[in-house]
């Protein structure tokens, strides 16, 4: 069983940025995928930005590409993602989910296990 804590999230103005933090205990994450998930009042969970085990291989969905970049740091079983360039419509409850399998995958139901989540708001 591995526990997922995210953090960082918070009401920030358009244009600014965030970091959150996702901190995984009771299991390494050094062999997990990780991604990250946001939802919205009224929308289905969507995969921001995933990342393999090593940190080599990424992906950062369309809407966010270029202002999202998602990190790891497997020594301290923490996965990150900065966000720049806020918008309104990045408004969601962010949720970090962890995958035991080699492959990089973006459904929600790939993931095993997920945080509680974090609420992200920006203001226009």
């Amino acid at each position: 069983q591995v526990q997922l804590e995210e953090s960082g999230g918070g009401l920030v103005q358009a244009g600014g940025s965030l970091r959150l933090s996702c901190a995984a205990s009771g299991r390494a994450l050094s062999r997990a995928v990780m991604g990250w998930f946001r939802q919205a009042p009224g929308k289905e969970r969507e995969c921001v930005a995933a990342i393999n085990w090593s940190g080599i291989n990424t992906y950062v969905a369309d809407a966010v590409k270029g202002r999202f970049t998602i990190s790891r740091d497997n020594a301290k079983n923490t996965v990150y993602l900065q966000m720049n360039s806020l918008k309104p419509e990045d408004t969601a409850v962010y949720y970090c989910a962890a995958d035991y399998t080699p492959v990089l995958r973006f459904k929600t139901s790939d993931y095993d296990y997920w945080g509680q989540g974090t609420q992200v708001t920006v203001s226009s």
